[in-house]
């Protein structure tokens, strides 16, 4: 059986995520899932204290905005960002604001097409390429091997993404085939996870994507993967 690559240096930095979306669209056949759109995020500039604490003295009576002065610190690095982090070197920040902040800048960076985002791991939120830029990060500093799925593999991925929490029973019934092979192949990858385990009698596993998902299909969140027709009806 023939593998193909998670990512590719070659298409858009959404073309995998598209992928996918049609890989999934392909699987419902006759079914009909049902998701809504999230509402977007208002992009505006949010005030910030002028005592901020980063601030040049000389300037602090016109200070930038929220989001720019994250930015900054995003930008800086060292360190995953937090929101208590951020309010240790911008007075007055409150945790609300800061994650408003991270959510309009990486809404600017979809739009313009940039070659990085903003995403959340564990420690904190770090300023990092997009896929299809880790190239030039490699010529750099030296190559990570590629992961590499098969076909099938790939469909059940694309289930697990679209219907998550999505069960073993459920994958099954749509694909027709035997599924708990590929799925403990993808847990072993850490592209899905455990969700939700239920009762001891059920005995029911529930499954859901993971952050590293995210980094290779190039979102910054699930609300970033492509909605296929099928979806648009509901």
């Amino acid at each position: 059986m023939n593998d193909e690559p998670l990512s590719k240096p070659e298409p858009t930095s959404g073309e995998n995520a598209q992928e996918l979306g049609r890989t999934y669209e392909a699987l419902l056949a006759h079914e009909n899932p049902t998701i809504e759109d999230g509402a977007s995020t208002a992009d505006q500039e949010i005030p910030v204290d002028p005592r901020a604490s980063i601030l040049d003295p000389q300037t602090a009576a016109v200070p930038p905005p929220t989001k720019r002065l994250v930015e900054a610190l995003l930008f800086v690095g060292a360190h995953p960002l937090t929101a208590a982090s951020a309010a240790s070197a911008i007075r007055g920040l409150p945790p609300e604001q800061f994650s408003e902040a991270v959510d309009s800048l990486n809404q600017v960076y979809r739009r313009q097409g940039r070659p990085y985002l903003i995403r959340l791991h564990d420690e904190g939120y770090v300023l990092e390429l997009r896929p299809r830029f880790k190239p030039v990060w490699e010529k750099l500093y030296g190559g990570m091997r590629e992961a590499r799925l098969s076909t099938a593999a790939i469909d059940v991925l694309a289930l697990v993404a679209y219907r998550q929490p999505a069960t073993k029973q459920e994958i099954e019934s749509i694909r027709g085939a035997e599924s708990g092979h590929l799925l403990r192949q993808l847990v072993r990858r850490r592209l899905i996870a455990v969700a939700h385990r239920g009762e001891s009698a059920e005995r029911q596993v529930s499954y859901g994507t993971t952050d590293r998902f995210l980094e290779l299909f190039g979102l910054a969140s699930l609300d970033d993967l492509p909605q296929t027709q099928d979806l648009q009806k509901l």
